[in-house]
């Protein structure tokens, strides 16, 4: 057996079923060990964008691991930007990239790179194998290190003549992972229950690592039972949904800069901070702290680097979240609190969220005759089309504006995928990879015009394999959210509606043309009736990908 044969077996024995990659000199050992092992399905992607985004859905998607393998030094570097998003999400990946021979090293060969310091900044872990012997050590560790809380991604460097190297007697055993944990100390969350128990306005800030524990149900509970209106993390970091969009109580994203937060927190005395960043900010706003002062803080997560990171705490407790949450509710149980007091709390923010969700229905039916088509409008017609349980990845910020989250569409929690990294190209390659991890269940990529153009040859992919994704990708031939940006700074010509290298005209992208160039059906629609009738077919009859670029007004 030689040393990718080896690798192969311990990927194998530890659940890996797919492999993504796109392949160049450095990886044919393992392509070449791949046309004999019928235990894995390759993935293959034009441009490593794709690739890594595929991976990352697949990962976010099963809750587990994905493998990534890339072609040297330019594979890796086109990589590094969904790489980004990886290492943002805490997405458990094992990427890994053949590298130049030993033997040819010292002459500084073609495509040769210290690889390990280009990934390094963005991995749990990096390394160079350098010897066989230490190859069945050095996967096993990478797998554990990719799964193990604070979960992220891991990367190893293959020689081309270390994968060809033979070797008898390795060890090929998978990793025994360890049990997650640990249980949050039990102090520190008798702390946790007498604050909650005793605010007279207290607030929950949920972020992503609430569902990835497993704890959307736990979160819920707790926040009907002390009648808490619950906050996922503002959009510039809001990625999974800490809870489902249907409970009464949720009240969506907090918003991007300083004093929108400010001013939807200033209200509360208390705010109970579950598995989320705080805060991860996107433009300098004043006030520079988006904190309100004198409201006290309360932080419980399973990562340690984030407790208490940013803000001074009245109490942080770190440890697995599902445990965590179940035993704070009991304690709260046994604490004494004003049952008015929760009564009149739920039914306030029970009340507002209806009347939001009427307003939110008026817009969308006012605007329902607008031509070109809305934003707003075709958020209406999408809610209105989506097959229950349909996951739904959005990469189309100044489109999407939470609005299927606001209207309570998401009631699986796990139903929704957003940017946390940011890193653009990301939206094509991930409705891929989560589709391909849950086959039974409807996908909808919802793609802005520029990020499309970012990572359009995973739809190469998504024909090739067969993977039938539903993707509406919202031209408005703009980055509008760079303009918006910018009168958010503001600056002095763009505050004034002048723009530089952010309209996409002379010429518009036809993404009906590349579509079907790339070999996926694709279709303009200009009617909002069309919208939402071929969306709902293509994703009920589910038998192959489907492009609609729909042509949306113009303008933030």
């Amino acid at each position: 057996m030689n040393g990718i044969e080896a690798c192969l077996e311990i990927l194998a024995a530890s659940g890996v079923s797919h492999l993504f990659g796109n392949p160049g000199t450095t990886e044919l050992p393992l392509t070449d060990a791949l046309l004999a092992d019928t235990r894995f399905r390759y993935i293959l992607g034009l441009h490593e964008v794709p690739v890594m985004a595929m991976a990352d859905g697949y990962a976010m998607a099963r809750g587990g691991l994905a493998v990534v393998n890339l072609h040297t030094a330019t594979g890796l570097g086109n990589g590094l930007g969904m790489l980004y998003n990886a290492f943002v999400e805490g997405t458990p990946l094992l990427v890994t990239a053949g590298q130049q021979d030993r033997r040819l090293r010292f002459n500084e060969p073609v495509l040769a790179a210290d690889l390990v310091g280009v990934a390094t900044p963005w991995t749990k872990w990096a390394y160079e194998i350098q010897r066989i012997e230490d190859l069945p050590n050095a996967v096993r560790r990478a797998i554990q290190l990719a799964l193990t809380p604070p979960t992220g991604p891991v990367f190893l460097s293959l020689p081309v003549d270390l994968q060809l190297e033979l070797a008898d007697g390795l060890d090929l055993r998978p990793p025994a992972l360890p049990i997650a944990g640990p249980r949050p100390a039990k102090a520190g969350l008798e702390k946790l229950a007498a604050a909650l128990a005793t605010a007279k306005n207290p607030a929950i800030l949920a972020g992503s690592r609430v569902l990835e524990a497993g704890a959307a149900k736990e979160l819920a509970q707790l926040s009907l039972m002390l009648g808490v209106p619950v906050f996922a993390e503002a959009v510039a970091s809001h990625g999974r949904l800490p809870i489902a969009a249907d409970h009464p109580l949720y009240r969506g994203p907090l918003p991007p800069w300083s004093p929108g937060i400010h001013d939807c927190l200033a209200a509360f005395d208390l705010l109970f901070i579950v598995g989320a960043n705080e805060m991860r900010l996107y433009i300098h706003h004043e006030p520079e702290t988006p904190i309100p002062p004198g409201i006290r803080l309360l932080h419980l997560d399973a990562d340690p680097r984030e407790v208490g990171k940013n803000y001074p705490l009245e109490v942080g407790v770190i440890g697995d979240l599902r445990a965590g949450l179940a035993e704070l509710i009991d304690m709260i149980r046994t604490q004494p609190f004003a049952e008015a007091d929760v009564d009149r709390r739920r039914e306030y923010w029970q009340e507002l969220r209806d009347n939001e969700q009427a307003r939110l229905q008026r817009e969308i039916a006012e605007e329902s005759a607008s031509q070109p088509i809305t934003p707003t409008a075709l958020m209406g017609a999408l809610a209105r089309a989506l097959p229950e349980g349909t996951a739904v990845v959005e990469e189309a910020n100044t489109t999407h504006q939470n609005l299927l989250e606001r209207l309570g569409v998401f009631r699986d929690p796990r139903c929704h995928f957003s940017h946390r990294g940011w890193g653009l190209g990301w939206g094509i390659g991930c409705s891929l990879g989560v589709k391909l991890a849950w086959p039974d269940r409807p996908v909808l990529g919802l793609i802005g015009d520029g990020a499309a153009a970012f990572g359009i040859q995973g739809l190469w992919s998504a024909a090739h394999h067969q993977i039938p994704v539903t993707f509406v990708i919202a031209h408005n031939a703009e980055y509008g959210i760079l303009k918006r940006c910018a009168q958010e700074m503001p600056l002095p010509r763009m505050s004034r509606g002048q723009f530089l290298g952010m309209d996409l005209v002379q010429p518009e992208v036809d993404f009906v043309a590349l579509a079907r160039g790339f070999g996926v059906e694709a279709d303009q629609l200009t009617e909002l009736e069309a919208v939402e009738d071929q969306v709902r077919q293509s994703l009920e009859q589910g038998d192959r990908p489907r492009l609609f670029e729909v042509r949306i007004r113009r303008g933030v």
